[in-house]
């Protein structure tokens, strides 16, 4: 192995839910090291959609405790805003509330980015809820790398949110509908404009099936790629029941991470180590192009060279 893994969405890990509204420094310490045994060098912990103040307390509480301790400060790097500009559809808004999400609103943005005092890397957003693209320019030039997801956007919206300074999509192939037009989809879009995009990937198996995923970053180009986990609290920790938010989840013996009695996907139970055995025996990639998507793309993503 050539590096650690550098994991750019991380909502949770080892038991702890990093959106709950009381993260104690113990806990979150706890994860940290329990990541870095794991051999994961970084991360972007993950905000999700919610009430407009929890989620600015919760940026706010992972701060303060980075702030704190030298072992939270080496691992979380910073921090990745998924929501809750999105699109509310059945199936692109995925786990998301919907009675949360809304249109994007450059003055709501400025209010989540104070919160996080200068350490936003990523935002997530649907760029067909950002009217005139202004919060994706406003974004843009201040640095954070602005990541589509949980879209529906058009080629012509996302022409025109890459011109606006778009540089990713988020866990392309999820946030989306089971059943969707056979060509004209948001993921043969995206693919479409992969030269202009970073496309990051959930590699487990289970949001995207492998040959799919084997698929999809032959036609990207790996040097485009990135792997995530989009890991809640049960990756790292046994199966059972765990939060993110406010929202109950399961993680079944079979990995898979469902809300309580439904079938829908809601975050991941991988870790980056699995990712990186099922990068290496499921889609047959050598030790170079593991490293490349799982620590040196993601690096490049949101401009951290050091």
């Amino acid at each position: 192995m050539l590096n650690g893994f550098f994991d750019l969405q991380v909502n949770g890990y080892a038991g702890v839910d990093f959106n709950q509204n009381d993260l104690k420094l113990d806990d979150l310490h706890s994860a940290c090291s329990k990541l870095k045994e794991d051999n994961v060098a970084g991360i972007l912990a993950t905000i999700i959609t919610d009430d407009l103040d929890r989620m600015k307390a919760r940026l706010q509480r992972l701060v303060q405790l980075r702030d704190q301790d030298e072992l939270i400060q080496e691992i979380i790097y910073g921090l990745h805003i998924e929501g809750p500009f999105i699109n509310p559809k059945v199936g692109f808004r995925g786990a998301h509330s919907e009675d949360k999400i809304m249109p994007a609103q450059v003055e709501i943005m400025k209010q989540l980015l104070d919160a996080a005092q200068g350490l936003t890397r990523i935002v997530t957003l649907a760029p067909e809820v950002d009217d005139g693209y202004k919060v994706i320019s406003m974004l843009a030039k201040t640095g954070i790398t602005v990541s589509a997801g949980h879209s529906d956007a058009s080629i012509d919206e996302l022409q025109a949110a890459i011109n606006e300074g778009l540089t990713m999509f988020t866990h392309l192939g999820n946030g989306c509908p089971m059943i969707m037009p056979r060509h004209d989809n948001i993921i043969q879009r995206a693919l479409y404009l992969a030269d202009k995009l970073w496309l990051c990937f959930i590699a487990d198996g289970i949001h995207i099936v492998f040959p799919a995923l084997h698929n999809y970053m032959r036609l990207a180009g790996y040097d485009k790629c990135i792997v995530v986990t989009d890991a809640m609290a049960g990756a790292g920790a046994v199966p059972g029941k765990y939060k993110i938010g406010d929202q109950e989840l399961v993680v079944g013996q079979d990995r898979i991470v469902r809300k309580p009695g439904g079938t829908s996907l809601a975050g991941s139970a991988i870790d980056m180590r699995q990712c990186r055995h099922n990068l290496k025996h499921q889609l047959d990639l050598n030790e170079q192009q593991i490293n490349q998507l799982t620590f040196t793309n993601p690096k490049k993503a949101i401009n951290f060279l050091a």
